[in-house]
């Protein structure tokens, strides 16, 4: 029977980076040796249910060393084949799985503006129960085909960071701006969402790769001048005095590029006139007032003794009714000493009196 084990039965050195590699002849030859690699289980699978496993090592399929196998013997053969598909699982993590696309249209509650989500980046994938993942998908998915699988889970964990980020932003858990902050309690949440679904497949998502959750970029540049016109509507004081200047504004970028039309100056014109009215009708006034209250103090206008009228520091007469003003004391320069009205110099210190 030598010839009957010149046949290998193993999964292909192009084929080792897929999950799932089915072997493509269903009628395997008995005394084959098949060759399980250490991050690889093999199932016999016979009208959707798994009737052996093979572990990692050099296997003869017969039913000496499988027992199981004999209800597999095709007698039209003469007992020399055994019917069934055979399948090589893989048991290690598989990294590196892309996945990404638009999430939700949401309120951000802070803004209240509706934006969209979008999501990029990659997840580890691996299998839970081998048995479970071949009689569940086998009918339902080509496991031949290695992307099934993966493009498979990577709708399912797209799904479910919708249901978890909506969830959470509605609640107020998470803002809309600064989501990145927040990554590792949505990968808890989207992971716990995700495997809960894969469970009944054999598969579980471990962890998640690097990935990001951003806005669609029309949407970041108007939360983006919104947050900026908020700001300086604070800073203007109302929202009147900020248009008014953002008019002017405009106005003038306009003449300085060269574009100071009709239109350009009519903006101007509009924006300085919104902001005189929102000044005081005469603004100097109410500085001229103090500062004149400030350069005369009220104890240097000389008063007359006659009708008691505050009169000019260099006035002679009462400019109420005429009488002689009393001269006004004179003082030293150098120590403050009185002096008298004819004196020339400072009896104190001897200083020149001015």
């Amino acid at each position: 029977m030598a010839w009957f084990e010149r046949e290998f039965i193993a999964v292909p050195e192009d084929r080792k980076n897929q999950l799932v590699y089915k072997w493509p002849d269903v009628n395997i030859r008995r005394y084959s040796r098949a060759i399980v690699n250490a991050d690889e289980i093999a199932l016999f699978v016979k009208s959707g249910q798994v009737v052996a496993a093979m572990g990692p090592g050099r296997h003869r399929i017969d039913a000496d060393e499988l027992p199981v196998l004999g209800a597999l013997v095709d007698t039209l053969t003469g007992n020399n084949f055994y019917r069934a598909e055979l399948y090589f699982v893989s048991t290690r993590e598989f990294p590196g799985i892309k996945f990404g696309g638009r999430l939700a249209d949401i309120a951000d509650p802070v803004s209240e503006q509706v934006v969209t989500l979008r999501v990029f980046g990659e997840f580890a994938l691996s299998v839970r129960d081998p048995a479970e993942l071949v009689t569940t998908l086998a009918g339902t998915t080509d496991l031949s085909v290695p992307a099934t699988v993966e493009s498979w889970s990577s709708d399912l964990l797209l799904k479910s960071m919708k249901i978890a980020v909506t969830q959470g932003i509605s609640r107020g858990d998470w803002p809309v701006l600064g989501l990145s902050g927040q990554l590792e309690p949505i990968e808890a949440a989207v992971v716990r969402q995700t495997n809960l679904t894969l469970y009944e497949y054999g598969l579980r998502i471990p962890r998640l790769g690097n990935f990001d959750i951003t806005l669609a970029p029309e949407d970041a540049e108007r939360i983006k001048r919104l947050a900026k016109d908020v700001t300086y509507i604070r800073l203007a004081g109302d929202f009147q005095r900020y248009a008014a200047g953002e008019l002017a504004l405009g106005a003038g970028q306009g003449f300085a590029h060269g574009h100071g039309g009709g239109d350009g100056f009519l903006g101007a014109a509009l924006g300085l006139n919104a902001i005189q009215q929102q000044a005081p009708s005469n603004p100097w006034q109410r500085q001229a007032i103090p500062a004149a209250a400030q350069s005369v103090p009220a104890d240097a206008q000389p008063a007359c003794a006659g009708c008691g009228t505050g009169n000019p520091t260099d006035a002679r007469f009462c400019m109420n009714c005429g009488d002689p003003l009393a001269p006004r004391p004179r003082h030293c320069t150098e120590c403050g000493a009185d002096l008298t009205a004819a004196a020339k110099f400072c009896g104190s210190c001897g200083t020149a009196a001015s």
